[in-house]
């Protein structure tokens, strides 16, 4: 098992951290740069070549049964819940095969909005302690899952 962590605006690496060494979990730390490597031994910071979803694409080229992916990016997650692997959101939110088509339909509805009223941008909500708490709490129900 394996936890994927698409980390270039990931505001959860410290939780992911916290709860992965408590689970034992290796964990790949996948990005464009600018991200300091952790020292820890189970946590492998990943830095791909610059460019648009390299670090998704390095990411869904991995991932599957029995792995989780942190992940805000849709088509990332689209990709890794069709090959098998867990998906949450930094919100705690999980991305499943019965949800994730809705969720693709209102990213790309929402982008059509955006581009038809440039005063739609910047609208969403910002992070909350709240969305913190729910992550942790998922991310914990996800690994005691997940069978080792």
């Amino acid at each position: 098992m394996t936890i994927y962590v698409d980390a270039d605006a990931c505001p959860v690496k410290a939780e992911i951290e916290r709860v992965g060494t408590r689970h034992g979990t290796r964990m790949v730390v996948v990005s464009n740069g600018g991200i300091r490597p952790s020292p820890h031994p189970l946590i492998e910071t990943v830095i791909v070549a610059q460019g648009p979803d390299e670090a998704d694409k390095w990411i869904a080229e991995r991932a599957g049964p029995g792995d989780v992916v942190v992940t805000s990016d849709i088509p990332l997650a689209a990709k890794c819940v069709a090959a098998g692997a867990q998906v949450l959101r930094p919100t705690g939110a999980p991305l499943t095969a019965d949800n994730i088509g809705n969720v693709l339909a209102t990213r790309d509805l929402m982008a059509d909005l955006r581009a038809a009223d440039p005063f739609l941008q910047g609208r969403g909500g910002g992070f909350t302690k709240a969305d913190r708490t729910r992550f942790l709490d998922a991310l914990e129900r996800v690994l005691r899952q997940i069978p080792r």
